[in-house]
């Protein structure tokens, strides 16, 4: 019985510094993504564009700049990003997208959306109309979901 306590402070003590890293880490995060925020939100404005192809890939292979590449942080690299080719004006350009406005973006034809440098934020308008963004499951559905059988 002494061994089973034993075993399990020493598990509640790890559980608790793990806790604490987490949150010293996830505030730090946080104060980096206001900052970053308010620096796309200065950066921002509104153009037309036309989507010629959008895909998720690998930041490496999305055919982005150098410069952009060595920016992002290692561990990111290997992530897929959601990547847009565009025509701005008779200039062809690749850019990230954010998850919400790759969705909404429609694929050939012209939509006013609003960039910040190679980084598209928002979705404004479309000449055939938006894309509409999938609505979201509850937990409940996702688990009444996984036990349906597909007849």
């Amino acid at each position: 019985m002494n061994t089973f306590l034993n075993v399990l402070l020493i598990i509640a003590i790890i559980a608790a510094i793990v806790l604490g890293v987490m949150y010293y880490f996830g505030r730090k995060m946080e104060k980096r993504q206001v900052e970053q925020q308010s620096m796309i939100d200065a950066a921002k404005q509104t153009v037309t564009i036309m989507a010629i192809d959008k895909k998720k890939m690998k930041m490496s292979e999305s055919g982005m700049p150098q410069e952009a590449i060595d920016a992002v942080p290692w561990y990111a690299k290997r992530m897929k990003v959601p990547v847009v080719k565009v025509k701005i004006g008779p200039k062809i350009m690749t850019m990230l997208a954010d998850e919400k406005a790759f969705a909404q973006l429609p694929l050939k034809t012209e939509a006013k959306v609003v960039i910040s440098g190679l980084y598209i934020t928002d979705v404004k308008s479309a000449r055939g109309g938006l894309i509409p963004l999938p609505k979201k499951k509850t937990i409940g559905q996702r688990i009444t979901g996984i036990f349906k059988k597909d007849k």
